[in-house]
């Protein structure tokens, strides 16, 4: 019989489509932020003025970032440091205050999705094996908070902060003045709610890994080290942003070519996509004016409103263009990355992993505190508690 008439030639082609399928669901912002800049472009044909949309500057900080932070995971600094925040404690409320905590510090560093990644395998692996996993859910849901709203306060702590810091050129001094506000009451909300999550958990003996005694590539860690204060100097403009990239490039690529792999390359295609949409949407007079008009009427209210239809990196990128209000910009769409799921692409991580949570332990599947309906329910309610909290507060305070 024939191949043709096998079907195997046709088997190539049905594997390349599942493939596409698991692309264009594991990284649906992209596929709509492409959508999107593709159906402006009919609107806005290229030209030279596309030559401007693209902000070199953010693209080349948050690469550096994530490759940066990616070293450090690779060689478990990153999971060392989170062990040793819990190592020595022995109570469910500390285990999981301390599980948060550290997820709120790392997202100021290495960015809110990294931090989730480091941090959310380890706060099940931990409260599982000490006999608390029905604080899964609460730690998971305030471990996502934390990230999205803890790394508000640093420039390279989410996104669109890099975006935000390099497009309106803010200084250190006006950035973190402007969110110290948002910051500490959203630190303070953070520290209440988890202690009202879990000052009611089931004593049990903890059992506790002892990781103090891990060792480290000292030699690696040091060059990392210099890769990272090189890109905080990047950041802050002392130095020019092309030798951080360069820089990181070539030490990585010597060094460790897995974390130059591992850089989110569709995050940065993202942004991408939406520096085209945003620039061809301040192109299309009706569009512009209307844009215009939002912000000029309350900027907090619509980007941290815009946030929660279309993400608070997307809404930044595209308000932007319409305003120079830079503070109600940048305190709207952090604050937005709490309310809705899509507010910030940190929640959709978090979910993912609860559920892996559940495959990689399947006696959860059996406990009723931890079924999905009520994780998205906890979850759901509490990113709208903040998103409401720290709107009211803001808004008072301005």
């Amino acid at each position: 019989m024939a191949a043709s008439e096998t079907g195997r030639p046709e088997q190539p082609l049905r594997r390349s489509t599942a493939a596409l399928g698991r692309f264009a669901r594991e990284h649906i912002v992209l596929v709509i932020a492409a959508a999107l800049a593709g159906a402006t472009m009919v609107a806005v044909p290229p030209d030279a003025g596309y030559l401007g949309y693209i902000d070199w500057s953010t693209l080349g900080c948050l690469f550096s970032v994530l490759a940066v932070a990616n070293a450090f995971r690779y060689i478990g600094a990153l999971d060392r440091a989170a062990r040793l925040a819990i190592e020595h404690l022995d109570t469910p409320q500390s285990v999981a205050g301390a599980l948060i905590a550290t997820t709120a510090a790392l997202s100021a560093v290495v960015t809110n999705d990294l931090a989730l990644i480091v941090m959310l395998p380890l706060a099940a692996t931990t409260l599982v094996r000490a006999g608390w996993s029905a604080l899964v859910p609460a730690t998971f849901a305030m471990q996502s908070i934390a990230a999205n709203l803890c790394g508000m306060i640093a420039p390279f702590g989410n996104p669109q902060n890099l975006y935000l810091y390099s497009y309106y050129e803010l200084s250190l001094g006006d950035f973190l003045r402007t969110m110290a506000l948002p910051f500490l009451a959203a630190t303070g909300l953070i520290a209440l709610c988890s202690w009202l999550l879990v000052r009611r958990a089931p004593a049990a003996p903890a059992r506790m890994q002892e990781v103090s005694r891990i060792s480290l590539d000292r030699r690696r860690f040091a060059a990392y080290a210099a890769l990272l204060g090189l890109t905080v100097l990047a950041v802050f403009r002392i130095v020019p942003i092309a030798v951080a990239v360069a820089a990181v490039a070539a030490v990585l690529a010597f060094a460790d070519r897995r974390a130059l792999g591992a850089v989110d390359y569709p995050l940065l295609l993202t942004f991408a996509c939406f520096f085209i949409f945003a620039g061809n949407m301040a192109r299309i007079p009706l569009l512009s004016e209307g844009l215009a008009n939002l912000m000029a009427a309350d900027g907090l209210l619509a980007t941290a409103g815009a946030s929660q239809i279309i993400s608070n990196v997307p809404a930044a990128v595209l308000l932007s263009h319409f305003t120079g209000d830079w503070q109600a910009v940048l305190v709207g769409v952090n604050i937005g990355g709490a309310g809705t799921f899509i507010g910030s692409l940190a929640s959709l991580i978090t979910i993912q992993h609860f559920m892996s949570a559940r495959k990689v332990f399947p006696h959860l599947r059996n406990e009723r505190a931890l079924a999905p309906k009520r994780f998205l329910a906890l979850f759901g309610g509490l990113n709208l508690l903040f998103l409401a909290a720290l709107l009211a507060i803001c808004l008072i305070a301005r």
